[in-house]
């Protein structure tokens, strides 16, 4: 159920980390946790004092880390990797891609606080780069969360996934969207709100700006779809498709670079359908990160529903009439 109304949810996302990641190994003998000297940055701190069998703090030495979670992958273990995204995607590529996609090993790793969200930790902390370089790894799994009923579930439905699964999360926490106990399905978009003349389709932060620029424009007059593709890869390109063609227009919005993320997934499956239809990327303009609260990062890159409806109304104006 979509429950959204803008306001944040209540509990923090490394909670929520925290809270599930001991549950999972609970039930499960199989799962181990490796994490890279942030355990108390991601809420595991306690489960690692409970249970050192199937938490292990790997030190500040992630791509050794990805190494020693390939090799449990290897030997029958169901390994969950966390570290800041740039750590997680850029300083670990290589182990990523062999080690762990090239050898068919299965690894869920969680680069937390991607893009705007690493705030005061800076432009060297801040990828807006990391779903690019995953959508790369041939049969990689990209997940953007949106909220933290979603970060629960991705966090159960991957334990037993096959393959490199890449999971962007916050630290801290998005407005509410969905009900607990609202049903997911990995590679299948969300459609949160209904509209015939555009549809923006988002991913992680900016699903909730996405629906906050929807009640903006429809004020103007116009009528926005909104739909969450918090699976970036493999992309729902069905849903992509039927929302290009019912509305005709089609605008991404994404906290990442607009070039590799999900405006470049969306383009490319209305490119090959042959769809003629308006779209346009909305996020950063190729640019690197920067120092500030999170708000200021908003307004400094443009990710807010303000920025979101005037990229909308600049292609609704280039829209073929129906």
């Amino acid at each position: 159920m979509i429950v959204y109304d803008g306001a944040l949810d209540t509990e923090a996302y490394k909670n929520v980390f925290g809270r599930v990641m001991e549950q999972l190994a609970a039930e499960d003998p199989d799962v181990v946790y490796l994490d890279a000297d942030l355990m108390n940055s991601i809420g595991t701190r306690g489960f690692w004092k409970r249970n050192k069998r199937q938490a292990v703090n790997c030190g500040i030495a992630e791509a050794n880390m990805i190494g020693i979670a390939a090799g449990l992958s290897a030997a029958g273990k169901k390994p969950y990797v966390h570290t800041f995204g740039p750590f997680a995607s850029r300083r670990s590529y290589d182990q990523s891609f062999l080690s762990v996609a090239y050898a068919g090993n299965s690894v869920r790793i969680f680069g937390s606080d991607p893009g705007v969200t690493a705030a005061f930790n800076g432009g060297t902390h801040m990828p807006f780069e990391d779903m690019a370089l995953m959508r790369a790894v041939p049969g990689a799994t990209v997940i953007d969360i949106s909220d933290g009923a979603q970060l629960e579930q991705m966090m159960r439905l991957t334990k037993d996934r096959r393959g490199l699964t890449y999971i962007r999360t916050t630290r801290k926490s998005y407005p509410r969207i969905y009900s607990a106990d609202h049903p997911f399905t990995i590679g299948k978009g969300e459609l949160l709100r209904d509209g015939g003349d555009i549809t923006i389709i988002a991913c992680g932060l900016m699903a909730g700006e996405a629906l906050q620029a929807a009640g903006l424009l429809q004020a103007r007059g116009i009528q926005a779809r909104v739909v969450d593709m918090f699976t970036v890869k493999p992309l729902d390109t069905e849903l992509t498709l039927r929302c290009a063609r019912e509305t005709g227009a089609v605008l991404t919005t994404e906290n990442h670079n607009i070039i590799g993320g999900l405006g470049d997934a969306v383009g490319a499956a209305i490119l090959e359908s042959g769809l003629p239809v308006k779209t346009a990327k909305h996020g950063v303009r190729d640019e690197f990160g920067s120092v500030g609260p999170q708000d200021y990062l908003q307004e400094r890159y443009g990710l807010t529903a303000a920025r979101i409806a005037g990229a909308a109304e600049a292609l609704l104006q280039s829209k073929p009439r129906a």
